[in-house]
Formats: structure tokens, sequence, C-alpha cells
């Protein structure tokens, strides 16, 4: 570390100590191994999985730092940096495929080691992208869920002229719909249940006869699947995400695909999946193709889903920042914690300034 980029020996840090206790606690700033560098914090984005690993599950040891999806300055060399959380192995059978988000020991920032709710954090050199001039730090700590977003789209490449549906619009689902529609799908159906989320897709050009309400007060005996058809002439949708990952919501995608659909699995399983006789001869039935997604590709290659996102926003294509519903500051993270946690406010993107 360069003498003039010197800080402080002591940092403040989020360290979980067990299930549900998290302490905002001073701590001795981390020092880098001969890979790694450190990272001043910048801004930090509260992601959808930190609240069950909070609060539910735990990490992997305590104590332990969480927050994977973060952004800041490389005090080695002053550059502004986003962050790939995971940290492959690079010798597993992916790993050797350059797959790395496929890699089979790989350890996690802010799950397995410690991550980004905290004002400093050592970071493998090799995790780190250089951020252009016009990109915003909150920009940045947003690099992850849109990789994710980018990933899952890319692995089904819809055409312009797919019927895609989107169901499940929190903040995988909302940029999976931003990404689809800078890449220029146009007959794109979203499925949500509240209200803002409406709001917030008709704001971003989805007309509202492509928006379908799923809650049961909406669409009373009709299933989700039943609108679909309607609106496609009773022949289903070519491309279905389903962001959400509930036994329900896979077989609305299955009962909603076209025959030769393909189905795009991006939401974590909130439980065990089922499926009864009926919708699993509907894959069979109608060949329908079901893919899996998970992570995104980083590989320092100008083609991988965090290159394509940083030049997409670099060219100022995408506005991520719009889908950043609340802000706090370091010191105020339990605010948004809560918020998430308990819903007592609607949300989709909940950010942290530092």
């Amino acid at each position: 570390m360069k003498s003039k980029d010197r800080v402080e020996a002591a940092m403040r840090a989020y360290n979980l100590h067990g299930v549900s206790d998290l302490r905002l606690e001073n701590a001795d700033i981390p020092v880098p191994q001969d890979n790694e560098t450190l990272v001043q914090v910048k801004a930090a984005g509260i992601c959808g999985s930190d609240i069950p690993r909070i609060f539910v599950n735990g990490t992997y040891h305590f104590p332990t730092i969480p927050g994977h999806e973060f952004a800041g300055v490389d005090m080695q060399t002053g550059n502004r940096v986003g962050i790939f959380p995971l940290i492959p192995c690079g010798e597993c059978g992916p790993c050797m495929d350059r797959k790395y988000e496929m890699c089979r020991h790989y350890s996690y920032l802010g799950s397995r080691t410690d991550g980004g709710f905290a004002e400093y954090v050592a970071v493998p050199k090799w995790n780190m992208i250089e951020l252009p001039d016009n990109v915003t730090f909150e920009q940045a700590a947003m690099l992850e869920p849109m990789a994710v977003a980018v990933h899952a789209m890319r692995i089904i490449s819809p055409s312009s002229g797919d019927a895609v549906a989107v169901m499940g619009l929190g903040t995988i689902g909302m940029l999976l719909v931003m990404f689809l529609m800078d890449a220029g799908v146009k007959n794109i159906y979203v499925i949500g249940n509240k209200d803002f989320q409406k709001k917030t897709c008709l704001e971003m050009g989805i007309a509202a006869d492509r928006y379908i309400d799923a809650s049961g007060n909406s669409i009373g005996d009709r299933s989700v699947s039943d609108l679909l058809s309607d609106k496609t002439k009773n022949r289903g949708v070519d491309v279905f995400f389903e962001c959400v990952g509930r036994n329900n919501t896979v077989e609305t995608a299955i009962k909603s695909a076209a025959p030769g659909g393909k189905i795009q699995l991006i939401g974590n399983p909130a439980s065990d999946m089922v499926l009864d006789r009926d919708t699993y001869w509907k894959i069979l039935r109608n060949q329908l193709t079901v893919k899996g997604s998970w992570n995104s590709s980083f590989t320092h290659d100008a083609g991988d889903d965090w290159h394509y996102v940083v030049n997409r926003l670099e060219a100022g294509a995408i506005h991520p920042e719009k889908f950043i519903s609340h802000k706090f500051a370091f010191e105020e993270l339990g605010k948004g914690l809560d918020i998430m946690r308990n819903k007592t406010e609607e949300y989709i993107k909940v950010m942290i300034k530092y």
C-alpha cells in the first residue's frame, strides 16, 4: 500500500456473531494477503438473501461481516472498482472451463468470508472490475444483481419478437425487465402482486395491458397462465423467466409456456419443489426447455456478464439507480434490514451510503 493511502488502524464493521446477532463494532482493518488489496467501501446494497443469512440461517462461521453487493476504492491504486463476490477455487472442472460461477469449492464475500458491510474489505485482486468515470458507486453496488439478471437473459437469449414473461418483480425481476427492453425485446409481459411494482413497470415503458396482477383479489378464479393464454391468443409465451422460486410459480411457468417454449429458473427455492403429474406431462408433451441460472459469468473477458453490464452503464443505456427505493447511512443499516425483513414499507433496492 502506498504511503499516501495510509488508513487508520481501526474501522467500523457490522459483525454477525450468531443468528440475529448483528453488531456495529470497531474492528481491525484487514491486512491484505499477497493476492489481495484493501477496498474502501463507498456503497453497498442489501440483497434479499442477506435477510435469511442474518436472521434465519446464519453464515458459514461466526463472526462474519455480511454484505456481497458493494463497490469502492482500491486503496493500492486509487481505482474505483466493483466487486465480483464469488471467489473461485481455480482448480475444479468448471474453473478449468472458466465457468467460475459454477465452481465446486468457492468462497464468497459476505457469507464464507468477510464482506461489504464494513468500511474496508480485503478483496482478491482478481475479483475487481474497474469502473468507468461516469458510473457511480451506487450503480456499481448493483453490478452483482444486474449481472445475475443478464446471465439469466443470455442463457436463453430471447429474440426481439418472442413473447416473454417475467414473474417476480423484486430487484432481479425488475433488472431483468430493464435488460430485456434494452436488448430490444418488444413483447414483454410482467407479473407482479403489488401496486408499486405496476407503477414502476409503467414508468419503465411497459404497457398497462402487459402487466398482470397475480394477487388473488385481482385475478379471481382465473390463473396467471389463463390470462397469458388470452393475451397470446391461446399460444402461451415463448420464454418464461421465473424469479420467485416457489412451487406454484414454477408450475405457472410450465403451464404458461408455448409448445417448444423455454423456461428460465432464477428464483432461489423457498422450499422443496414438487410437480404434480399433469404439470410434468406438460414439460414432456410441449417439449419444453427448462434451464437453471446461477450467479453470473466473470472471466475478465470483454464478453462476460460483468463487462456487458459495465458497458451498458458507460453508454448510459440503463439506469438501475431508478430502482433504489431507500438510501441509508452506514450507521442506519439496521433500518434497511428491518424494512426488508418485516416488509414495513414497499421497496425494490435498499442502498447503504458510506
